[in-house]
Parts: C-alpha cells; structure tokens; sequence
C-alpha cells in the first residue's frame, strides 16, 4: 500500500520546520487531533500548531484566519491566532495555522454554554469575504481527496450527495440567514480560565442558524449523548432545531460529513478504517438508529 501524506515522520517534520521557524521547540509536542488537521500542542511553550490536512481543502484555511481575526476584533470568546505572524504559514509544502493554547483550566463547558456562545455568533455581521454554506461542496473534495476509497464506494457517496443536496435546495429554513460557526459540537468549545470558548473555524460561512443548532441533535441520535444535553441547549438557544420538519435533512448532511470527515487520512490513521466502513454500510442500508463511535 502506498505511504499515506501524513505519516508520523511527515507530521513531525512539519512541526519542526514550522518550530524552527519561530524560534521554538518541538520537543514533548503532543499530538491532539488527527481528521481533517492535525493539530499539536507543543511541550514548550504555550503554543498550538494546526496542519492543514486535506489537500482539497487547503482554501478554508483563509476562513479559519479570517474568522479568528474578525472573533478577536469582536471580542467574541475563541481562540486567537499567535500574535506578529502574517498566517497561514507554508511548510514544507504544508498550510499551517499557529495559535495561543487556552489554558483548559474552566470548568467543563455545558450545552448551554454553547448556545449562548452561537447566540453572540449568530448576532454578528459575518467578516467581509465569507463564503455562502454550502456543505456538500466539502464531502465532494474529501471524496476526490480520499487516500483510499473504492470506486463503488466513491460513487455511492457521490450519488448520495447528489440525493441531499435536491433535498436541502426544497427547504425553507424559518431562522434568518447569517453568520454561522459551521461545526458547533461540544469538542469545538474549550474550557477557558475566563469561561468557554469556540474553536475550529474551517466549516464558517454566511448560512442558516439551523445549521449549528444541527450537532447536538444529531450527537443525541448517532452517538447516544444524554438527551439532557441536547434539551438544556435547545432552551437555552431558544429553537429546537429537532421539530422542525427539515430537520431530517441537515441530519442527512451532518452524518454524510461526519462519515468523510477522514477519507483524506484513511491511509494516514488506520484505526478510522473500521468505523468508517460501519457507517458507510449504515448509509448504505438507510439505518438511522444504529449507534456510531467518534473517530480517534
């Protein structure tokens, strides 16, 4: 089998240019993430590195600087990029983003600490430049992206977005368009010394509020999450994203982005592989009460 593009060494390389760079160290980094980016927390300073991981989705890394810089001019609570450092960075060939580390020193973040952090997201004017919402366009370049994936499978999720996209063009969403997070799940808010802040801004655009309010419910029906997170955070948002009737829908194009989210590391990170093929014959078969586990 042909090297995956993110080997451990590549990986590690990659941090070390990216390191030497700012005059710092890659010793004692640990890895913290590893699906779409792979993102290092390093040992020796109070610094975390993101590697762009999908080679088809290199653009977004203009969103995610874009939408940090517009959160900091805001003052809305999220990650900031490390300060003097025109970013993204090209390493080695590699798009890499650099941030301070939150210190995880808060206390675990509640569901309804997210919904009022998208609250603050969704009132705010959405920075010059950001794409509409468009969630299929992502599924498609992971599939072309894909380390390896049969054809049949390739054809099967293609045609599948196909099916969801004439779906989602009848819908009629009742909240006002506007500035959405685009990945709003619990792992995306971090547990601050001052309070809770929103992480990860590859997947924000200018699109439905309905969008963000999708995770939870769906975490409560693929994941088996405590229903009580997804009731605490719909109160707390005000909108239970769950009786409307297009609601199906967006869970057809969260699931469908949950399950790719790792076809271009399939050869990278093998222990996804099992996982993914449980949910591709979930899709496959149209079995929406199977329970799913997170990638690791």
């Amino acid at each position: 089998m042909p090297e995956g593009r993110f080997t451990p060494a590549k990986l590690r390389r990659v941090l070390a240019g990216t390191c030497a760079r700012l005059g710092l160290d890659p010793a004692g980094a640990r890895l913290l993430r590893f699906t779409n980016n792979a993102v290092f927390t390093l040992g020796s300073a109070p610094v975390v590195v993101r590697i762009v991981g999908s080679t088809k989705l290199r653009h977004r890394v203009g969103t995610v600087v874009r939408v940090a810089e517009h959160f900091a001019r805001n003052e809305v609570p999220a990650v900031r990029l490390l300060a003097g450092l025109d970013q993204p960075l090209e390493v080695q060939g590699y798009l890499v983003t650099v941030w301070d580390r939150v210190p995880l020193t808060g206390p675990p973040p509640t569901p309804a600490d997210l919904a009022g952090l998208l609250r603050r997201v969704h009132e705010l004017p959405p920075p010059d430049g950001l794409a509409e919402w468009e969630p299929l366009v992502t599924v498609r370049a992971r599939v072309a992206d894909a380390e390896d994936l049969s054809s049949d499978d390739q054809r099967f999720l293609i045609d599948r977005c196909a099916e969801i996209q004439d779906r989602l063009d009848t819908l009629e969403f009742p909240l006002a368009r506007g500035f959405v997070h685009g990945d709003a799940h619990p792992g995306n808010v971090l547990p601050g010394p001052d309070g809770p802040v929103l992480c990860d801004f590859d997947s924000s655009c200018v699109g439905p509020p309905e969008w963000d309010l999708t995770p939870l419910a769906v975490g409560r029906e693929r994941f088996g999450d405590p229903p009580s997170r997804y009731t605490e955070f719909a109160a707390a948002y005000g909108f239970d994203v769950t009786r409307w009737p297009g609601f199906a829908v967006l869970r057809a194009v969260r699931e469908l982005k949950l399950t790719t989210s790792v076809l271009p590391i399939l050869r990278s990170h093998p222990p996804v592989r099992a996982e993914l093929r449980r949910r591709l014959a979930d899709l496959r078969a149209g079995r929406t009460g199977t329970a799913w586990t997170r990638y690791r």
